[in-house]
């Protein structure tokens, strides 16, 4: 009986590594909202990184993260460096693109809790009264990443995580 439930369990697991290795090697997670403010309220605040830590969820996990600063104070070139607790981990971020009320576009390079290199956008468009903000970020997912992404529910995390940063960066646009 012992065995049978042993031999189970090992077609159980490899049954799911072999799905596993069939995921996309490239993940995506984005999330949209329209926000009560217009582009040009809020494109800054995504645009100069000092602003992030008034609206970004992660801030919210780690208050007494590390911050540094380096290059322009906004737009292209623009970078952070945070240091903090397993939350919010260790990593860099940089401006690579900035269309002014219309996009930026970031890299994230995180060093801890585990290396990785991403992109994140983000787009403004006008509706009706408002602006729909789209956060998108996506990077390479080499099996370790899938394996652990799967088995942490990583869209569901990361995602409810853009939702909160979303609503929050719609409170500080439209309270100016």
């Amino acid at each position: 009986m012992l065995s049978k439930i042993f031999w189970t369990l090992c077609a159980v697991v490899a049954a799911f590594m072999v799905y596993v290795a069939f995921l996309p090697a490239t993940s995506t997670i984005s999330r949209s909202a329209v926000l009560a403010a217009k582009p040009e309220a809020i494109f800054p605040h995504v645009n100069g990184l000092k602003k992030w830590d008034a609206w970004s969820p992660w801030a919210k996990l780690d208050p007494a993260a590390k911050s540094t600063f380096d290059g322009p104070d906004e737009g292209v070139g623009s970078g952070f460096r945070w240091d903090g607790n397993s939350d919010v981990g260790t990593g860099k971020m940089t401006i690579l693109e900035s269309e002014p009320n219309k996009r930026v576009k970031l890299r994230l390079d995180f060093e801890k809790p585990m290396a990785n290199t991403s992109f994140a956008e983000f787009t403004f468009a006008p509706e009706g009264d408002g602006t729909r903000v789209t956060w998108t970020m996506t990077g390479d997912s080499p099996y370790l990443t899938r394996l652990i992404c799967t088995l942490m529910g990583m869209d569901r995390m990361v995602g409810g995580m853009f939702e909160k940063g979303l609503a929050s960066l719609g409170a500080v646009a439209s309270a100016k």
